[in-house]
């Protein structure tokens, strides 16, 4: 007898086109790297890679959400200054003066026009990288609370918006500066799986809280 069908977890993960100096975005690599690792055969993953413009951005993530209605989504992109991991607690919806590969920025210089200044993801990236750290996959990982104010952080603002905080933002370090392109597709895999961890986890408790709730009932 053939055992019923466990239902996907549709996840999507975006890495960002070359800009500036980044002729290789590492974004993309990571991301490319993740969908040949997969990440087990529960989850259905969908990767793309996003454009360094503010209008593309505007108009691409919405038919994402829509189209894929994703559990969650994941946005890789590559800084600079980064030397681990990066995993981005939240994004902020102001301060975009820095010109795209268009050389175009938002009028408004912000991401939603009246929208809250900042918008945090319900993943605990706290938790998430002390779980990685922990494990030893020979890959730092660290947080923060600043996405740089450029597509980036308008990136993972815009889905965050649309999502009700269910995305997240994972900065990685340029190529070699560190770790190798397969390095940095270990490590957002071994990211990505935590977080899985930690929404199934939430999902479960929800789900006993209704359980005790329905069973109060007369």
């Amino acid at each position: 007898r053939n055992l019923p069908r466990i239902p996907a977890r549709h996840w999507l993960t975006s890495g960002f086109e070359p800009f500036a100096e980044h002729t290789v975005n590492a974004s993309w690599v990571a991301v490319q790297e993740l969908e040949q690792l997969g990440l087990g055969e529960a989850v259905d993953l969908y990767v793309c890679e996003v454009p360094v413009e503010y209008q593309a951005v505007k108009l691409l993530l919405p038919s994402l959400w829509k189209g894929h209605q994703p559990q969650l989504v994941v946005h890789v992109g590559v800084s600079g200054l980064a030397t681990t991991v990066t995993l981005e607690q939240c994004a902020h919806n102001k301060g975009y003066t820095r010109p795209d590969n268009c050389s175009f920025c938002p009028y408004s210089q912000c991401c939603v026009v009246n929208g809250p200044d900042c918008i945090k993801s319900i993943l605990d990236m706290d938790t998430i990288c002390k779980r990685v750290n922990d494990a030893g996959i020979g890959i730092t990982v660290s947080t923060s609370e600043d996405a740089g104010r450029y597509l980036c952080d308008y990136t993972y603002y815009t889905s965050l918006h649309l999502g009700k905080g269910r995305a997240a933002f994972v900065h990685v370090p340029p190529l070699g500066r560190p770790y190798s392109g397969k390095d940095l597709g270990r490590g957002l895999q071994a990211v990505i799986q935590e977080m899985l961890k930690l929404l199934e986890g939430s999902h479960s408790e929800e789900a006993q809280k209704g359980t005790k709730h329905s069973s109060d009932k007369p």
